[in-house]
Parts: C-alpha cells; structure tokens; sequence
C-alpha cells in the first residue's frame, strides 16, 4: 500500500518546440519581472557585476572559480524570477539561494562548465599557435589569424551556453542529476535553434546600447534577461 503523500514522479526532461515569436513573449516576460522590484534587481545585479570581475583578476584561482559559481548564481537568479512571478516578496538574499538549495549539483553543474570553458581555449591555441608563424610565413596578417582564432572559440563556446542555458533551472527545479540536466538542455536548445538564435542577435544588440551609458545600463539588462531565460524554460520543457 502506498504511503501519502506520495511522491512526485521523476522528471525526465521532456521540451517543446516553440515559434521562432516566442522570444517576444519571453523578452516581455523578463521586463515585467524585473518592474515587480527594480530596487532588488539592481542591487543583486550589483553584486555580480562588482563580484565578477573581482574574482577574474584574482589570477589563476579566481577565473577558475567565477566559472565554478556560475551555475550557482544563475540558479539563484532564476529563484528570484520564480519569486517574482509567484508574487512573492523579493529580497536580494535569492540571490544565493543556489549555495543552500542543491548546491552540490549545481557546483557539478560548475564543474562542467569551468573543465569545458578550460578546453576551448586550449583547442584554438593548439589550432591557431602554428597558424600565427605560418601566416608571418606566407605574409598573412597575424591579426586577422588572431580574429578567425576569437571567432572559431565564439562557435566552439555555443554549444556549452546551450547545454547551459536550462540546466541550472532544471536542477535547482526539476531536481535533474546535473549531466542529465545538460543533455536536456542542449536537446531543448537544438529543438529550439530559431528562437535562441533570435534571443542572441536581440541580446547582442541590448549589449552595445546597454554599455554607452557607462555600461550601466546592463543594471537593467542581466534582470531582463535573467527573466527571459525563466520564461524559456517555463515554455520549452514540459513538467508533469
């Protein structure tokens, strides 16, 4: 005989294809969260903006750790988003509700990212570091060897923002195992490559407008944008 209450069933990561439009509605989505207490965003956002950079120039330790976090900030800022949209009270310690909810997972989650982020790297040195004297050799520009070598580690580097950009959601929600939470969410994403690839050329855009003012207007972007990731995870995977 069953006890009660009776479990909920294992999610298995289940997703959608949405339209290509779709991104509208998670842009609007993202907005509205951050107008709900645009005090809590700006200073949480802050905090990350200052915390960053501050752990980068702590060389080596520091970039290998702010990659290690990352999956931890990120489940707290989709925490917040939940709390907005729930029309609960926001505070500005959601922020790190990712280092005392599943925070192992979540800093397996980091594991992957910062051993991944780690390779690319090495991959288009090791491509490009013979390239550089062969270049100098046949009278090529080392500059535009040192650009096609940035634009190839943009590439190589989409394929992990995919497998990243639900799996933080997906663990600290779904409470998913964080290597199925990244096959899930790379799976949603191909699923999902019109919309995404949208979502990309619109917050590239957002980025130069968001850096004239001093680059303070990336104050209100990381919320809106933070807001708009929820909404894709709410409408790409399907939960049972």
């Amino acid at each position: 005989m069953s006890s009660f209450p009776i479990p909920a069933s294992a999610f298995y990561g289940h997703s959608r294809a949405v339209e290509a439009d779709a991104v509208f509605a998670w842009l609007r989505f993202g907005w509205n969260v951050f107008l709900v207490n645009p005090g809590v965003w700006v200073v949480s956002t802050l905090i990350l903006l200052i915390g960053f950079p501050a752990l980068l120039i702590l060389w080596p330790l520091g970039p290998l750790l702010a990659a290690l976090l990352t999956p931890v900030l990120a489940a707290g800022l989709f925490g917040m988003c939940r709390q907005a949209a729930g029309e609960k009270a926001l505070g500005v310690s959601a922020l790190f509700a990712g280092f005392t909810t599943r925070t192992t997972p979540l800093l397996v989650l980091g594991i992957v990212f910062m051993v991944v982020a780690m390779i690319i790297p090495l991959i288009v040195f090791l491509l490009f570091s013979s390239s550089v004297v062969g270049g100098i050799m046949w009278g090529i520009s080392v500059g535009i060897t040192v650009l096609l070598a940035l634009l190839l580690s943009s590439l190589l580097f989409v394929p992990l923002w995919m497998t990243m950009w639900f799996a933080p959601a997906l663990v600290l929600f779904n409470a998913m195992p964080p290597l199925e939470a990244c096959k899930a969410s790379l799976s949603a994403s191909l699923k999902n490559i019109r919309p995404l690839l949208i979502l990309g050329l619109i917050v590239f855009i957002l980025c130069v407008f968001a850096a004239l003012p001093a680059g303070l207007g990336f104050l209100v972007l990381i919320p809106v944008l933070a807001g708009t990731a929820y909404a894709s995870y709410q409408d790409v995977f399907i939960v049972h």
